[in-house]
């Protein structure tokens, strides 16, 4: 979902084409999101897209034979969407310590074609569009409703998640709407590992001065936006929606976090437009996902496709990934989650030691261009390729290196390079109040902690390990090199 510099993603999106038959829609309609940085509130949702991601979607899953938390999902769950006509195929939703997750209910193989998964009617999702002139759908708000009052006071390029977030609590209050049903199955505050909700002593614990001071600027336009708008003197039909400020900022963190940028098209006027999408929200993500996803709108329905990267068996979850290309930092800010695997994280290295980029590559049969990486499985290699993982890619991006066309490195000067590029990371580790082992024992000790403290723990956990990975990584390259 402000981090220093944001990353340009080029991807293909996809547009919703309002036919003409869809009469009365006096403002507007929506999808699922992604971020970027934005210059005025930190965080804004970047294009729906077909994403293949760099690193090891070609890769045979691994089989897990630990014993499953899963439960399958409510009936009322797919009641609830069934029976307003959403339809869901080869796949089946189920729960566990973490939430829901979608699941295949057949073998899934990886052909070239998409397949559908999910059909979603349109009446299902809130969708609110991003400009002038500014709409939304469905049209569940009555003409003269205060709410469109407030939303209307925001400004549509920057406070689409402020905007979503009350059309969302007024779905939410309205007598026999879908998202009074659907709010059902949606993790509560308490579930959310969301920072907007994370406490002052929670945002210490991420170790991160530039990202706690981020989400304290969130957390404080929020809650400007409901005393601005739900003070003891609106009506109650107002005050009802959002008693405390907690229940508004849950619900903007349900706006971030599941919200997906598409394209609407309502004659000529084209429109880009937030969506929330029910199901299709259940998807979750993985640095290493099984599929890429695809929208198609068709006969007012959004038809969600998935390619499978790989093969996907009965039973196995299938994962996306939210964000391609961005730092743990924005994982954080967005989903309240990170990873010590990310290929996209970055360490700042700030000597002047540089080691040789054409050989680190070869030692770890690591391939492509730059912002691709991917671990070469096809070559021949040995036991030690298990070490490759995303934070082993990471590291061929982050770490300071040289190329000269046919100059070929000095191990000596390899060497000398390996050491320097070392201390400094010993010196980053140095820098933090607590050691990876300390955070590891710390997070065993706190079985019950809030959502939000043990994310906060664990991705300052996931820095150092991302930074320890480094400098194993180089004292690989420094034995394999050729004398």
């Amino acid at each position: 979902m402000a981090i220093a510099s944001s990353l340009s993603l080029q991807q293909p999106f996809h547009c919703l084409i309002f036919k003409p038959q869809l009469k009365d829609v006096r403002r507007g309609c929506s999808a699922r999101p992604r971020y970027f940085e934005d210059t005025n509130n930190g965080i804004r949702p970047i294009k729906a897209a077909t994403q293949s991601a760099p690193f090891p979607l070609f890769q045979p899953s691994q089989a897990d034979d630990s014993p499953s938390e899963l439960e399958p999902a409510d009936p009322d769950f797919y009641k609830i969407g069934y029976v307003r006509s959403m339809r869901a195929y080869g796949i089946e939703f189920k729960e566990g310590p973490d939430g829901f997750g979608v699941y295949a209910s057949k073998d899934v193989e990886p052909l070239r074609r998409a397949r559908v998964i999910m059909e979603i009617p349109l009446e299902l999702m809130l969708t609110i569009s991003h400009k002038l002139p500014w709409m939304f759908f469905p049209d569940i708000i009555p003409v003269g409703h205060p709410i469109f009052d407030i939303i209307n006071s925001t400004d549509p390029e920057t406070d689409w998640d402020l905007r979503l977030a009350c059309l969302l609590l007024y779905a939410f209050d309205r007598e026999d709407n879908f998202w009074q049903l659907y709010s059902d199955f949606l993790p509560s505050a308490g579930e959310c590992t969301s920072f907007l909700l994370a406490s002052e002593e929670e945002l210490s614990e991420l170790q991160d001065a530039n990202l706690a001071s981020t989400m304290r600027e969130q957390q404080h336009r929020a809650l400007e936006f409901w005393q601005k708008n739900w003070h003891n003197g609106v009506p109650l039909k107002i005050r009802r929606l959002a008693r405390d400020p907690e229940r508004f900022i849950w619900a903007v963190s349900i706006a971030q976090s599941r919200c997906i940028n598409m394209q609407m098209r309502i004659g000529a006027l084209v429109q880009d437009a937030n969506m929330l999408i029910p199901y299709a929200d259940m998807l979750n993500h993985s640095f290493q996902p099984n599929c890429f996803f695809h929208w198609r709108f068709k006969d007012r329905m959004l038809e969600v496709m998935i390619n499978a990267g790989q093969r996907i068996k009965k039973g196995d979850e299938m994962t996306i990934n939210y964000m391609a290309g961005q730092q743990n930092n924005m994982f954080m800010q967005r989903y309240g989650f990170s990873s010590p695997v990310n290929p996209c994280d970055v360490i700042g290295f700030s000597g002047n030691a540089r080691i040789h980029l054409d050989t680190f590559l070869s030692v770890f049969n690591i391939s492509g261009l730059p912002e691709e990486y991917y671990h070469n499985t096809g070559r021949l290699s040995n036991e030690r390729d298990t070490f490759v993982d995303g934070a082993v890619i990471a590291a061929a991006r982050t770490l300071p290196t040289w190329s000269d066309g046919d100059v070929p490195p000095i191990p000596s000067m390899e060497r000398k390079a390996v050491k320097e590029l070392q201390e400094e990371c010993k010196q980053m580790l140095a820098a933090f109040p607590t050691t990876s082992k300390q955070d590891r024992k710390l997070l065993d000790s706190m079985p019950e902690a809030s959502r939000t403290l043990e994310a906060a723990i664990k991705y300052r956990l996931h820095r150092k390990l991302f930074v320890e990975k480094v400098m194993q990584a180089l004292d690989i390259y420094q034995e394999r090199i050729l004398f």
